[in-house]
């Protein structure tokens, strides 16, 4: 069985440039618990999911990778949030807007029938939090026929 059908996504890494903003971010304005914590390195408890940071220099120095910085503003990755009932939405965006959270607009309903709002964290990291309003998603994808 393929890998992606096989095993579960259970962490996501984002790659910070500092640690102690990162935590403080995630902790003070997004009410994150923190569960680890280490030289570059912390995670958070989540439902069902890891959500890990880890330093640039740390991860290179210990593991190779390139630890090449995107230019500002330039979004890595969208790590994205379901939320029970779309006045949640609204409810979250007041609470971490006061918090100081840099969203990019107001909650607003989409075409994909979702009420979303879109913020990223100090490394640009962008966040999607979204409740299913209306039919849901429905099921609209066509099937993937690989190239032979």
């Amino acid at each position: 069985m393929p890998l992606g059908q096989a095993h579960k996504i259970t962490d996501v890494c984002l790659l910070v440039e500092d640690i102690e903003r990162t935590v403080d971010f995630y902790v003070n304005k997004l009410g994150f618990k923190l569960r680890r914590k280490a030289e570059g390195f912390a995670d958070f408890y989540n439902e069902g999911l890891t959500l890990a940071a880890w330093e640039l220099d740390h991860i290179n120095a210990h593991c190779g990778v390139s630890n090449k910085r995107a230019p500002a503003g330039a979004h890595k990755a969208c790590v994205a949030m379901q939320l029970d009932d779309a006045a949640d939405i609204d409810r979250l965006y007041d609470e971490l807007s006061a918090r100081g959270v840099p969203f990019y607009g107001a909650p607003a309903d989409y075409v994909w029938n979702a009420r979303c709002v879109y913020f990223t964290d100090p490394d640009d990291t962008l966040w999607e939090l979204y409740a299913w309003i209306g039919e849901g998603p429905g099921d609209y994808h066509e099937e993937f026929k690989p190239a032979e």
